[in-house]
């Protein structure tokens, strides 16, 4: 079949690799426009477009896929089915309608679970054991159509963000691909997703990754981890920001007040409403990532001190 493939991040790659290499047809794909990155601001293309370009795959990368022209080549393409993986802005009724068989997204949840932005870290936030990814067709509700087809994966204790969607893009790409084949010979069986079960993942913003000592040390370690790489967890000390890295719960000793530092040697402590957790990587503002030890160190901050002071 004739496929225009919609993504825009590192996430969407390992799917249209898949579909590249697959029996169908990618006519082109659709991407955000260039954004500026890095401390220079340099305008950067998504990862999709590197990977279709290095393959002369046409790119088409529309301010909104509401414009009047991006619909008009897509309609020239003439696609069977539309793939969607993370590509970033809600698709309209008006190009909904042009492909012949609709558009099929990849959504890294067991839908109806975890409908939205950020599905990945909102399973993590919410100590669930199993995640996934699900195939459903598009309709103009958040993430509310048929699914076509599932796969499971085991989220580990120590899984960060990051870490689980890597895992989960390159294991549910063939998800992907198994689905387009079932649309294109007629076995595909599109299932009503259930009224019971609904859960939403809007968007984890940076006022959603604040630490807060006085939870449970679970509940800390499950807010670093689903904040990492992104929008990245944060706290206070000393009245600035301190970006923190995945933390490790100890096992029960000595209390601290909720954000009180200990500092030793080969390790910074810190109090929470139950157990300990022992800091990873900080980074203070305007620097680069680095062992907590050696960031207690050239601050010389003495056991006492408190994270989350403003």
């Amino acid at each position: 079949m004739r496929l225009v493939v919609a993504g825009t991040p590192y996430a969407a790659v390992p799917s249209l690799r898949a579909l590249l290499a697959s029996r169908h047809d990618v006519v082109a794909v659709v991407t955000r426009p260039d954004a500026a990155a890095g401390r220079g601001r340099r305008l950067t293309a998504t990862p999709v477009r590197e990977v279709a370009e290095a393959h002369g795959i046409r790119v088409l990368t529309p301010a909104s896929p509401r414009e009047e022209d991006f619909q008009a080549e897509l309609r020239a393409l003439e696609p069977d089915v539309c793939p969607v993986i993370a590509y970033g802005a809600l698709i309209p009724r008006s190009a909904l309608d042009i492909p012949r068989r609709g558009w099929v997204n990849l959504h890294f949840s067991l839908l109806p679970a975890w409908r939205g932005a950020a599905p990945v870290q909102h399973a993590i936030l919410a100590g669930d054991e199993i995640t996934g990814a699900s195939t459903f067709i598009i309709e103009e509700g958040l993430d509310t159509g048929p699914v076509l087809g599932t796969m499971t994966e085991t989220i580990r204790p120590d899984d960060t963000a990051g870490g689980l969607l890597a895992r989960l893009s390159e294991a549910a790409a063939p998800l992907l691909v198994a689905t387009i084949d079932a649309l294109e010979d007629g076995s595909a069986s599109p299932v009503a997703q259930p009224s019971e079960g609904v859960s939403l993942a809007p968007k984890v913003r940076v006022a959603d990754a604040r630490v807060d000592w006085s939870a449970p040390a679970f509940a800390v370690d499950r807010r670093v981890r689903a904040c990492t790489p992104a929008p990245g967890a944060w706290t206070t000390f000393r009245g600035r920001r301190l970006k923190v890295g995945p933390v490790r719960v100890l096992e029960p000793a000595d209390p601290l007040a909720p954000g009180e530092l200990r500092v030793a040697k080969s390790e910074i402590l810190v109090g929470t409403s139950t157990r300990l957790v022992r800091l990873g990587s900080v980074q203070p503002l305007g620097k680069t990532p680095m062992p907590a030890e050696d960031w207690a160190r050239g601050l010389r901050i003495a056991s006492g001190e408190r994270l989350g002071d403003a």
